[in-house]
């Protein structure tokens, strides 16, 4: 066990500033390490925890991120759940397009998001807020 990181259940971190986005990477890297993903893995899930962190602070209005260790019986994993109570996303489609962004961030957009991790699932609605879940494996 790493020291500092609680395995046993899921770590909640509040994204309502730059700073707390900067801690759910310190958060989901940790995790990582703690669960023994690749290098490789480690960096792809911290970045799509990073965009994914950011768009919920810009466009969501700030909201959560939960981070739990996962198992499967065969591997562990991180799932990360990123959640806000803002405007939701009018056209998915259109969000999920390659190469689709507003501007800011990283540019990845979701669908690079989506791209850099195993499991991706978004649920949202105009006026209903946004969540999305994500989860890296362990090879």
């Amino acid at each position: 066990m790493t020291a500092g990181v609680d395995l046993g259940g899921p770590q909640t971190q509040a994204i309502g500033s730059d700073e707390d986005v900067v801690r759910v990477r310190q958060l989901v890297r940790t995790v990582a390490v703690a669960v023994k993903l690749s290098l490789v893995d480690q960096t792809k899930l911290v970045t799509a925890a990073s965009e994914l962190a950011r768009n919920t602070l810009i466009y969501g209005g700030g909201g959560t991120a939960e981070v739990t260790v996962v198992e499967d019986g065969r591997r562990r994993g991180v799932r990360i759940v990123f959640a806000d109570s803002g405007p939701g996303i009018v056209d998915l489609g259109l969000a999920l397009t390659d190469g689709y962004t507003t501007g800011g961030g990283l540019g990845l957009g979701l669908s690079g998001s989506r791209r850099l991790v195993d499991d991706f699932d978004i649920q949202t609605a105009p006026g209903e807020g946004t969540r999305i879940t994500i989860t890296k494996w362990s090879r």
